[in-house]
C-alpha cells in the first residue's frame, strides 16, 4: 500500500492509498522524513493539501473510500456537505440525517473518519460551540476551524445549529 508523509502547519499528515483511492489522511503527533510522494495520486492529495493550507482550495477533488458500515459511510457523505468555514453541531447532523436521536452514533462515526480535512469532521462541534471530540487534537479541530474562517472571511467559523 502506498503511502506518504506530508508535513502541515499542524503535524505530519500520513496519507495512504489503495487501489486507486485514497484510503487515510491522518494528522500525527511525530515527526517524519518526507520523501517525494511514489504515485500521481499520492502527489495530487499532497498539491491539493497545499492549496487548502494556503487557502486556494475549499473543496477536496480526490477519489476516497475508507471502510465502514453503511451508517458510517452516510454520515461521512454528511459530513462533505458542510461548507468550508461553517460549522454545524453533532444535533444539527443528526437533524439533517433525518435520525435525531442517533447523535452519540453520529458522533462516533466522526471519529472513525480517517479522512481528516477531505472529509470536514472538524467542522462539527458541540450545541454550546464547544469544540469536542477530534481524533487528531482539539487544537488542530480550532486551527483548522479558524484557519476556513480566516480564509472564508467569516472571521470566526459561522455556526449552523
Amino acid at each position: 500500500m502506498p503511502l506518504a508523509y506530508y508535513k502541515t502547519p499542524i503535524g505530519f499528515a500520513r496519507i495512504t492509498e489503495e487501489d486507486d483511492f485514497i484510503t487515510s489522511i491522518y494528522l500525527l503527533d511525530e515527526d517524519f522524513e518526507v520523501e517525494p510522494a511514489e504515485t500521481p495520486l499520492l502527489q495530487m492529495a499532497i498539491k491539493q493539501l497545499d492549496e487548502y493550507f494556503a487557502g486556494t482550495r475549499r473543496v477536496f477533488d480526490l477519489p476516497v473510500k475508507q471502510s465502514g458500515s453503511v451508517f458510517q459511510q452516510q454520515v461521512w457523505d454528511q459530513l462533505l456537505k458542510i461548507e468550508y468555514g461553517k460549522t454545524i453541531s453533532y444535533a444539527h447532523q443528526s437533524k439533517l440525517m433525518n435520525n435525531p436521536l442517533a447523535i452519540r452514533a453520529i458522533a462516533s462515526a466522526n471519529g472513525k473518519n480517517h479522512l481528516i480535512i477531505v472529509v470536514p469532521c472538524h467542522r462539527v462541534i458541540g450545541s454550546d460551540g464547544s469544540l469536542t471530540g477530534f481524533g487528531c487534537g482539539v487544537w488542530r479541530k480550532k486551527w483548522l476551524l479558524a484557519h476556513e474562517a480566516n480564509v472564508s472571511g467569516f472571521g470566526q467559523a459561522k455556526l449552523d445549529l
